[in-house]
């Protein structure tokens, strides 16, 4: 059984999120997950229910520094009636060079489901989080060694 080279484990410092082709270097968080639904199916005969897959929702949240308000005024402007709602890409990098390889995953149909309009601590960085939901996703490449 082979061991774990633990120099090979994947690091986050190396994580990159980009939007639209523009690097957001002010998030040091991201993730993007789906979640899978199942509906319970009765079998005769038999005390146990088997499982049909149902409805797949993604989701995901970006977390990082404040440095300008572009993004929150591009999200608001679904408060306008005049206006749809902001819809972006959002491409996600992970590429440690001690790794065995990279990936990189792009969320399409992003849609931001919070707006940060004011936020502040005295004496804290202020940091803003963005939750998300998107239509879906595809791998654009990886590498493993």
């Amino acid at each position: 059984m082979p061991k774990l080279d633990p120099t090979r484990t994947i690091q986050g410092h190396y994580g990159e999120i980009w939007s639209d082709g523009e690097w957001l270097s002010n998030f040091y968080q991201a993730e993007a997950s789906a979640d899978i639904s199942y509906e319970k199916i009765k079998r005769a005969g038999s005390r146990k229910a088997g499982n049909k897959v149902g409805a797949i929702e993604y989701s995901g949240t970006i977390t990082g520094y404040k440095v300008t308000s572009t993004l929150a005024r591009r999200v608001a402007q679904v408060t306008d009636d005049s206006k749809g709602a902001f819809i972006t890409e959002i491409t996600m990098k992970l590429a440690d060079p001690e790794a065995y390889g990279y990936e990189r995953v792009r969320l399409k149909g992003v849609q931001f489901t919070k707006i940060d309009i004011m936020k502040f601590e005295h004496g804290s960085i202020v940091e803003t989080e963005w939750p998300f939901v998107f239509d879906d996703f595809e791998w654009l490449d990886s590498i493993s060694a």
